[in-house]
């Protein structure tokens, strides 16, 4: 007889979606979404636990070994990544786990699947992966309600929101699950008390004054959703509309204090697809920060877009409170190619201009930059990498173009036949990974995916081994650091086309 009702389990991923750069380098993230929905479950009275493998660095079978052993009603199996869109990529570890956790238990610990992947794809996933029920939404009216099913013995589906079900093998979904609106009532937290925070690791360039302060770390949401609608992201997969929902500013500033206070956390990343865009609420969470008197301690990250950041006293309050990273989408240099991907809206001037003014105000910057959308060619992406050099951030985050399952260019590169990862002869769903052996990105209308992967490779080497770059890290930050860059571009990231024939 099962003592626990749910386990809710991040499984293994790193090594397959990081290779080599998953062990000194990528940051080992807390799970966000199964906090959230355990401190929703355990408020109703449920007995829940979080495995985490990632953090625990547990391998397939000894995941599934953990879930046996602690016989859940329902394994929730939490399928996101260390960034909003890298939820497909971690789709692989998932079915791994689950294939060997159903031989292990005879199939009698009935598992659902939850994520931005399962809920852009939901019949797909039903029918290719190896869990009993797919989630698609944001998952704990859903499991909440499968659970109480589950507990009186019963297998009557129909009514449980937002679930996909197989019934005499016939598939079945039923209605989305109402999006929460009061998320201090609805989702009051996270459930910190269910980790072993040591166990996680900030993104190395979030610690860069500091690097042997990487295990104080924590990701804290403060929203949910996004109300723009870019091409190539998929983060609103799990909601019913483009919209961006709160938590009030007085609920973030318990849990900021509580990882403090209980913790000793200062390093935090704000990991809400976008942060800096209503400045009532920012500034909002900024003056209660002050009035705690924890400014001066935390080290905050978030993500902005150019077009957000023009409000001056918004900005201040932010640096003061303690908000130390902007992570800026900038994409392309290309104004014609931002556009293509419904982006644009601020020209080259405006780029370079603003990132000149936050860092004047004191702030480190992030820089993001995709490399083969629809419109690039090999001039464009030139044009991108030089602005990198030009505006040489603290970091820069060099991407290849993916079409991710949830997005408008996912539709659109199927319609256009472009070959995909999950193509009948691709890799699969790691080959949306950014790091990963398998990768493949988009083809471009003039450029193959492997020649966009090339350079964006190239890219992150002559980025972080340029002479300006190490010689501004070395004035901010010291030599320590320098050397820390200089022993990760060391680390050749392994593709599988240079090894073998294929085709894209």
């Amino acid at each position: 007889m099962a003592k626990l009702d749910v386990l809710l389990i991040t499984p293994p991923s790193r090594i397959e979606v990081y290779q080599k750069l998953s062990g000194e380098y990528a940051a080992i993230e807390p799970p966000v979404w199964s906090l959230l929905i355990a401190k929703y479950l355990l408020n109703r009275g449920y007995s829940v636990k979080v495995l985490d493998a990632e953090a625990e660095l547990l391998t397939h079978k000894e995941t599934a070994e953990k879930i046996c052993k602690e016989n859940p009603l329902l394994a929730v199996y939490m399928i996101y990544g260390q960034q909003p869109s890298a939820s497909t990529q971690c789709m692989p570890g998932g079915r791994k786990t689950a294939k060997i956790m159903n031989e292990l238990s005879n199939g009698e610990i009935k598992s659902i699947v939850v994520g931005t992947h399962s809920s852009a794809l939901p019949k797909r996933t039903l029918e290719e992966e190896p869990y009993n029920f797919v989630c698609q939404g944001e998952g704990p009216i859903t499991i909440e309600q499968l659970l109480k099913v589950i507990k009186k013995g019963s297998m009557n589906y129909e009514k449980i929101p937002g679930l996909w079900y197989k019934e005499s093998n016939e598939i079945k979904s039923n209605k989305s699950a109402s999006m929460f609106e009061n998320l201090d009532k609805d989702l009051p937290g996270q459930a910190w008390e269910l980790l072993d925070l040591s166990k996680y690791k900030a993104h190395n360039w979030h610690t860069f004054h500091d690097l042997d302060s990487r295990n104080k770390y924590a990701s804290l949401q403060t929203s949910l959703g996004c109300p723009f609608k870019c091409t190539f992201c998929c983060i609103n997969a799990p909601f019913e509309r483009n919209t961006i929902r709160f938590w009030s500013p007085k609920h973030i500033i318990k849990e900021i204090k509580y990882l403090v206070d209980n913790h000793g956390i200062y390093n935090i990343k704000i990991p809400d697809e976008m942060f800096v865009l209503n400045p009532k609420q920012v500034t909002g969470i900024c003056d209660e920060i002050e009035k705690e008197g924890l400014g001066k301690k935390l080290n905050f990250w978030a993500y902005a877009r150019i077009d957000t950041l023009n409000d001056n006293e918004m900005l201040k309050k932010m640096f003061k409170a303690g908000f130390k990273w902007l992570a800026l989408g900038i994409e392309s240099s290309s104004e014609h190619v931002r556009d293509g991907v419904v982006k644009g809206r601020f020209d080259n001037f405006d780029i370079e201009g603003i990132v000149k003014k936050v860092r004047s105000m004191g702030f480190y910057v992030g820089a993001n930059y995709i490399f083969g959308l629809p419109d690039d060619t090999e001039d464009t992406m030139k044009e991108t990498l030089d602005l990198s050099m030009r505006i040489n951030s603290e970091w820069s985050n060099f991407y290849s173009a993916m079409a991710y399952p949830g997005s408008q260019l996912y539709s659109y590169a199927k319609n256009k036949k472009w070959i995909l990862p999950d193509d009948n002869n691709g890799p699969g769903w790691i080959g949306y990974s950014q790091h990963a052996y398998e990768t493949l990105p988009l083809p471009t209308e003039t450029l193959k995916g492997s020649k966009v992967l090339d350079f964006r490779d190239k890219a992150f080497n002559i980025y972080f081994e340029n002479a300006d770059y190490l010689s501004m890290i070395n004035k901010t930050y010291g030599e320590k650091t320098v050397n820390h860059i200089k022993k990760m571009t060391n680390h050749k990231i392994n593709r599988k086309h240079h090894n073998t024939e294929v085709n894209y």
